[in-house]
């Protein structure tokens, strides 16, 4: 005779100090559970990750909090769910990622889920709670609209119907972008070689490899702390950012830890001596996997002389000689922020899938 199935449990996950043996176990099923989903969800691979990625942040937390959550029955991870915020006076806002093992959705594990990243926020006295859910950029039937106007999402998929379920408000949706790194790129060097000429004598081109030069960190620090308030965001509510040059090591130094390899290309404005635009690709798993394109800024100040396109253009362009074997860069970028969708459909990005921002008061 078999013996009773065990019950779903919740179970904080904790950091283990190395990936290996049973300490670890809980902690490896956020980046399993979470390739399944996004492979799942998105259709494609190239928004895979690994534990050892995700190991050193959640090791050090001096910026930022995290915290994950497991249901497990028995011996079987059914979901996780993660928490970040950032740390300092009286965060607002508390962003979760919520993952169910794909073939366990429906059976209550998703709602255990959300109870958990929900009380998490209560416990730090944080009213607002926001997520992002992956969808197929070709599903069919209807779709949901954000509050911006721009995009969509599948109005029947099961993580919309959870979401609204809970009281939770569509607020943004974003593009995500593929570029097919295995041909060659004669229109980016054209189009960098047209934006340089407009750009003019007074932004020069900067470009390095993480870990940041010492002539430099302090100085890319600002237009890094200027993501939490100069990129589309709709009625999003996000927590401004403080970044210092010691700041910027610690995340270099978690990079590193990660076998992350970030290169970044930045335009340096001469008058200032400010860096006022900036680019970054990585590339977290092995050599022949997907780059992702993570922050692009230019300063709002000095928007408008085609900067965007000088940093997006030089490190496509310097990528081919520091990942030479990464066949795709995935990017995403909020459907309303069309001057950078222009560069990238000008550069030939397609869009692949979507992501739905989600936000909610709590009571």
């Amino acid at each position: 005779m078999t013996g009773p199935v065990a019950a779903p449990a919740l179970t904080r996950i904790p950091v283990p100090r190395t990936l290996d043996g049973d300490e670890a176990r809980l902690f490896r099923a956020i980046a399993e559970i979470g390739t399944a989903v996004c492979r799942k969800d998105a259709g494609h691979d190239h928004l895979d990750h690994t534990a050892q990625e995700l190991l050193p942040s959640w090791q050090e937390q001096i910026d930022r909090t995290q915290v994950g959550y497991a249901v497990e029955a028995g011996d079987e991870v059914l979901g996780v769910v993660t928490t970040v915020h950032q740390n300092g006076d009286a965060p607002r806002s508390l962003e979760f990622d919520l993952l169910v093992a794909p073939d366990r959705w429906g059976e209550g594990v998703e709602e255990m889920l959300l109870a958990a990243a929900e009380d998490e926020a209560r416990r730090h006295g944080i009213p607002v709670v926001q997520t992002y859910t992956l969808h197929r950029a070709d599903t069919p039937g209807e779709k949901l609209v954000p509050a911006t106007g721009w995009g969509s999402v599948p109005a029947d998929d099961r993580q919309t119907r959870l979401m609204v379920a809970h009281g939770y408000a569509l607020e943004q949706v974003e593009r995500n972008s593929v570029l097919d790194l295995r041909e060659p790129l004669p229109l980016v060097e054209a189009m960098l070689a047209e934006a340089l000429v407009a750009a003019g004598p007074d932004y020069r081109p900067l470009a390095w490899t993480l870990p940041t030069p010492d002539e430099w960190v302090e100085k890319i620090a600002y237009p890094i702390s200027r993501m939490s308030t100069d990129v589309p965001a709709g009625d999003l509510v996000w927590d401004e950012e403080v970044w210092d040059a010691a700041r910027v090591r610690r995340r270099d130094a978690r990079l590193q830890a990660a076998g992350t390899t970030v290169s970044v290309s930045a335009v340096l404005h001469e008058p200032s001596g400010t860096i006022v635009a900036y680019n970054e690709l990585a590339l977290a798993g092995p050599a022949d996997s997907a780059t992702s394109q993570w922050g692009t800024l230019v300063l709002r100040e000095h928007r408008g002389h085609r900067l965007g396109t000088v940093v997006k253009c030089a490190n496509l362009l310097r990528w081919r000689e520091v990942a030479p074997r990464s066949p795709f860069v995935s990017t995403f970028n909020a459907e309303e922020n069309r001057p950078m969708l222009d560069i990238n459909e000008a550069i030939g990005f397609v869009g692949v899938s979507v992501a739905g921002a989600w936000q909610k008061t709590l009571d």
